[in-house]
């Protein structure tokens, strides 16, 4: 996970709307935003992760794909993601990544076929019958 937030480090150089909140961090305007001991930019305590390259998809293959995560939907993506990240237009990124994936899509209970019209069991009429 270091490795992961010192590329988010060295990236968010790169995204301009970053870029405008770094400067408005450090006049003093953007209240929200401070720097931690790395230098790395959060927003209300949560890593900025800049909109470059290919590092939100990283961060929802590494989340939804684990082993131990178990493809959640997109609200428990969103609130788990939350707690770390940030980046405008979250909620929005995490529902599509999830709206596109194979594997959710095939196994959700809308996609499924029922099993069949119930049928009644017949009573019986002596309880070991």
């Amino acid at each position: 996970m270091a490795t992961f937030i010192e590329e988010i480090k060295a990236k968010q150089f790169e995204d301009e709307n970053l870029n405008e909140l770094r400067n408005h961090t450090m006049i003093g305007k953007a209240q929200k935003a401070t720097f931690d001991a790395e230098g790395v930019l959060s927003f209300k305590g949560r890593i900025c992760v800049p909109q470059v390259d290919d590092l939100i998809q990283i961060l929802f293959t590494e989340s939804h794909g684990s082993r131990y995560s178990i493809h959640p939907g997109v609200t428990k993506m969103y609130r788990i993601l939350k707690q770390i990240y940030w980046w405008t237009g979250m909620k929005k990124d995490i529902a599509e990544f999830v709206a596109k994936f194979q594997n959710c899509q095939q196994v959700k209970y809308e996609h499924q076929r029922p099993a069949g019209l119930l049928k009644r069991m017949p009573i019986p009429e002596w309880k070991w019958e």
